[in-house]
């Protein structure tokens, strides 16, 4: 829905340039022979009050004097006259238009009352300060680019117009085709979010590229991205990856760009490959778009020459892959086939002699072996071999572009014979690189995809089960600290917070004074064989920087003085701080124990993240850290551990045993549940949490708060996410059976055959408006892994078997004013009230969802369903461009808890 009237941007029926000229060197000139040029076939009307003429077509005064009604404008006119104009095409009729002119985003006023004037007509803004777009199987050209692009698979989205015309050029140098092409320009309204919803559902799009400088509507774009990630691969590359260049960036697109790692977390929860450079981009996808996601990324290589597997090996390496270990089975079974001096290990060295049955033969043992996802087949020429004769040994054991199913990806080294080679295996839908690095470099980009897609199909509520959570307490804690004006709790409060939320944390008793301190020393001595004194200050928040934390107390009158040291050095550093207390706590130590970070901080445009690494004193010069967006489940957590180097080391090492990864998991999944509970949590540092085999126990804990969002309901809506909606479940009883109505989550996908099975053809073509005898697999991944954000579908699930027995949709407009739905229950359980009860939910849903109203499209010899909604409330009518069709519409305002 958040692609209103952009269809008529990419599929016109006619066209009107605003600015049309004659004259040489003018972009109205360039444009409508664009237009001309490149064979458009529907209505092309200049508009330009100088003209009589243009281009050989009759050139109009005005937007009025149009005969006919632009499905599609292009505005090459000046900046200050653009508002009238989209205002004129709005009463005229036209509903998308491509703003080419430049200037308007420079003033807020005028970019205003241009977004104003187009907004009472739904009217679409590509732009403004845009190439424009090109649309090559449509005939249409309506930009300035320099080039005709060719047709092909691949949409094109890009924030920079000279990166559009510098792609259209390499695409044309490369024999590479477009299906779509959008230079975003400014974004005032249509931005990348709504053209990969587009994209999403083109099915002449196969794949998708964007170059980004700024991500504006975060939350939309990611809910986007995520839907188009599911059916087709994404690839990106966001600029502004260092300081220096983000700063320019943001010059140039008038907008904020976030930290660029927290950038990497989101478009990688999208399930998009992120790449670096404009060279990798056409390469990257035409390998992704190759294969279906990889469970794991193993590579094995099989080569003819050591030196180039090696060379191969350190690329992978510097591309953080991983190379499989050969079973003893595969190694005993080379060994029986191949030359005594083979390597014996990965890289598999055949030897430079090797003819083409000795590539077959030890390509189909490798092939089998469990231990190897990803093949890479090299050749270096000799004058012992043809390396042509090898290509066709490895292209007949190809089908579509894998062997025994595994993603092959091939190297034939050298200049003529190897390009022959490269030619035979490309024929065989082998992917073929002319270089060591160039074919690691394919073989990372289907990894780091595979690894994004399998993050793309978590669904978080940021629950953990396992876990109490006492989300009561930490919120006593919170109000009290809000009520007293402060952003920062002290330790216990903050310990209290995470504690509530599962997180293992020392006893900690408060100390008034160092008097008292030395009392409750006494008492924790008496278990404990040491004790640490920390400061407690509203005014301090690092108690390390001004020596405020004393460690190894072994006694009473020690732990006095550790008390009167800190209030002599914290007025030393700074004679204006207050000494609330002192936090008097059990020494914790563990052997084989690592100090971690975990961390949330707000990132300007992605809102709240997750930051885990090690931590410590010396935390900002070790630098070893990753972040991830909330919110976070065990898989997730895990993942995040994994891209750091300290979470190797967790995994233990020599003498070392590894630490109780479960509870660092846990407490990761606590804190995004922390996260998405209390949207007043601004910041927060557990530093050090200690890990060992034995657990997890956080030693220091800081939170800051936002003191007027403490009472702000869950779950937070700064979330660039949103999490799996777990609190909408419930049990329902019909005639003595039993439901359980949830929102749908991916793993529904495999309840979906038998559903459908047991659903009759007319209820099928109730539901989708047409009949449907097969349900391909990516439909079922669309309907089972959506986004939450603008989409929610209930299932009712069939408490004794778990079957799947009815599901109810919902979906939004952009607007979030009404939302369309849609109902199917299966037809042997019909007649029971489950498909009310369905209703009941889905209304309910929208209502706290602050929707006015739903809609949907009904038959009209659904009768079933004309009869419901009519009883439920729904007003019908009939459907002003379809006589089959009924529009039933349900006003919102008073609905909740209709039964």
């Amino acid at each position: 829905m958040s692609i209103r009237n952009l269809h008529l941007a990419i599929d016109p029926r006619s066209v009107a340039i605003i600015g049309a000229s004659d004259r040489d060197g003018s972009l109205g000139r360039v444009v409508i022979e664009n237009v001309i040029g490149a064979g458009f076939e529907g209505e092309i009307w200049p508009i330009n009050p100088k003209h009589n003429q243009v281009a050989g077509h009759r050139c109009y005064r005005r937007v009025a004097d149009v005969p006919g009604v632009p499905d599609l404008a292009v505005i090459v006119t000046p900046a200050l006259t653009v508002p009238t104009v989209i205002h004129e095409l709005g009463i005229k009729g036209t509903r998308a238009a491509v703003i080419i002119t430049a200037g308007i985003s420079a003033d807020k006023a005028l970019r205003q009352a241009m977004l104003d004037a187009a907004k009472p007509f739904l009217l679409r803004v590509v732009g403004p300060n845009t190439v424009g777009l090109i649309v090559p199987s449509a005939k249409l050209n309506a930009s300035f680019a320099h080039l005709q692009a060719q047709p092909g698979g691949i949409a094109l989205l890009s924030q920079s117009g000279a990166i559009t015309t510098s792609l259209i050029d390499w695409a044309a140098d490369n024999n590479v085709g477009f299906s779509k092409i959008i230079s975003l320009g400014d974004m005032a309204d249509a931005d990348a979010g709504d053209f990969l919803d587009l994209f999403a559902g083109d099915p002449e799009t196969h794949a998708i590229i964007m170059y980004l400088e700024t991500i504006s509507s975060p939350r939309k774009f990611l809910a986007a991205a995520r839907a188009a990630a599911r059916v087709k691969p994404v690839v990106a590359i966001k600029a502004g990856r260092h300081t220096e260049a983000a700063k320019a960036a943001a010059t140039h697109t008038g907008a904020l760009s976030g930290a660029d790692r927290v950038v990497d977390a989101a478009l990688h929860r999208a399930g998009i490959l992120r790449i670096e450079g404009l060279g990798e981009l056409f390469d990257a996808t035409e390998t992704v778009a190759r294969f279906p996601p990889l469970e794991r990324s193993r590579v094995a290589i099989v080569t003819n020459g050591g030196g180039a597997g090696v060379l191969a090996v350190d690329r992978l390496m510097d591309f953080a892959c991983a190379l499989a270990d050969l079973s003893p089975e595969t190694i005993r079974a080379l060994d029986r086939v191949l030359p005594a001096n083979w390597s014996r290990a990965n890289p598999v060295d055949i030897i430079g002699d090797a003819p083409p049955d000795r590539y077959q033969t030890a390509i189909e043992i490798i092939a089998q072996d469990p231990e190897v996802d990803i093949l890479i087949i090299m050749n270096c020429p000799t004058g012992l071999a043809s390396p042509v004769d090898a290509a066709r040994a490895v292209a007949s054991l190809a089908r579509s572009g894998t062997i025994s199913e595994k993603p092959v990806l091939t190297c034939w080294l050298g200049g003529r014979t190897a390009r022959e080679g490269r030619h035979v295996l490309q024929q065989a839908g082998l992917p073929s690189y002319d270089t060591p690095s160039d074919v690691a470099l394919a073989a990372s980009y289907l990894a780091k995809w595979s690894k994004a897609q399998h993050a793309l199909v978590r669904v978080p509520s940021g629950r953990d089960d396992e876990v109490p959570i006492d989300r009561g307490l930490a919120g006593s804690v919170l109000q009290k600290a809000a009520a007293e004006g402060r952003r920062m709790l002290n330790e216990p409060e903050a310990k209290a917070v995470i504690a509530a939320y599962g997180i293992p944390v020392p006893p900690t008793v408060i100390a008034k004074s160092p008097k008292e301190a030395e009392g409750i020393a006494g008492s924790l001595l008496a278990s404990a064989p040491r004790i640490v004194v920390k400061l407690i200050s509203k005014s301090i928040t690092h108690k390390s920087d001004v020596g405020g934390v004393v460690l190894d107390v072994l006694t009473p009158l020690a732990a006095r003085e550790a008390a009167e040291g800190i209030v002599a050095r914290l007025e030393a550093h700074d004679p204006t701080a207050v000494v609330d207390g002192f936090a008097v706590q059990p020494m914790i130590e563990r052997r084989h124990s690592w100090e971690l970070l975990l961390g949330v901080t707000r990132d300007p445009i992605f809102g709240p993240v997750i930051l885990f690494g090690s931590g410590g004193v010396s935390v900002e010069v070790v630098a070893d850290t990753a972040v991830a967006l909330p919110p976070l489940d065990a898989v997730l957590a895990g993942d995040l551990i994994d891209e750091t180097r300290v979470g190797k080391l967790l995994a233990g090492f020599r003498s070392e045993p590894p630490a109780d990864r479960a509870t660092i998991c846990r407490a990761l999944t606590a804190l995004s549940q922390l996260i998405v509970d209390f949207p007043c949590v601004l910041s927060m540092d557990i530093n050090p949490l200690v890990a060992s085999a034995e657990g997890v126990i956080a030693l220091d804990v800081r939170i800051e708060i936002d003191p007027r969002a403490v009472t702000r309901p869950g779950p937070n809506p700064d979330l660039a996410i949103r999490p799996y909606p777990s609190e909408w479940q419930k049990q329902v009883t019909l005639d003595e059976r039993r439901y359980h109505l949830r929102p749908i989550r991916p793993a529904d996908a495999a309840l979906y055959p038998d559903f459908l099975s047991r659903t009759s053809p007319a209820d099928i073509r109730f539901r989708f408006l047409s009949s449907r005898k097969h349900f391909q697999d990516q439909l079922l991944v669309r309907l089972t892994q959506i986004d939450y954000e603008r989409e929610i579908a209930f299932v009712a699930l069939d408490d004794e078997r778990g079957d799947l027995a009815g599901i109810a949709r919902l979906y939004a407009d952009p607007d979030h004013e009404a939302a369309e739905y849609g109902l199917l229950v299966r037809t042997d359980l019909q007649g029971h009230g489950l498909g009310w009860a369905l209703l009941t939910h889905l209304v309910d849903y929208a209502v706290a969802d602050g929707l006015h109203r739903i809609e949907g499209l009904v038959l009209s010899d659904n009768a079933k369903m004309l009869k419901m909604c009519r009883e439920f409330g729904f007003s019908i009518s009939s459907h002003p461009g379809d006589a089959t069709l009924r529009i039933a519409t349900l006003a919102l305002q008073s609905q909740a808890g209709v039964s």
